[in-house]
């Protein structure tokens, strides 16, 4: 008996390959074949093209939190400076006239207790 190769790689014989329904089983399974290697790439350009996106909108996020992460940290440097600056400024008014500023208080510290009752 004579046997000769397939395209897939299988061994028949020669009876089997005239006939005609064995060659239409193996048409139907070279098309599918096909069919199914045609749908993997196209799955495969997806899959590809929504992890570029991920990849994007993760590297857009991280740029958003580094540059939100600078501000934060300038602006609170900036109150760290502002905060000095009057806590300087009150210790030099309170030294340059204690016993007006200590008036002032005592004044501030009565109107606040009637405002308080009402």
């Amino acid at each position: 008996m004579e046997r000769t190769a397939t395209l897939d790689g299988n061994l028949t014989s020669a009876n089997q390959l005239t006939n005609p329904v064995n060659s239409a089983v193996e048409t139907a399974a070279q098309t599918a074949h096909k069919a199914t290697d045609k749908i993997a790439d196209k799955a495969a350009m997806q899959v590809d093209r929504s992890a570029a996106a991920v990849h994007r909108a993760v590297e857009s996020a991280a740029d958003a939190a580094t540059s939100t992460a600078a501000w934060a940290s300038g602006t609170l440097e900036q109150a760290q400076q502002v905060k000095a600056r009057l806590t300087e400024s009150a210790s030099a008014s309170i030294r340059a006239r204690p016993i007006a500023t200590v008036v002032g208080v005592l004044i501030v510290g009565y109107l606040l207790g009637r405002l308080a009752r009402l």
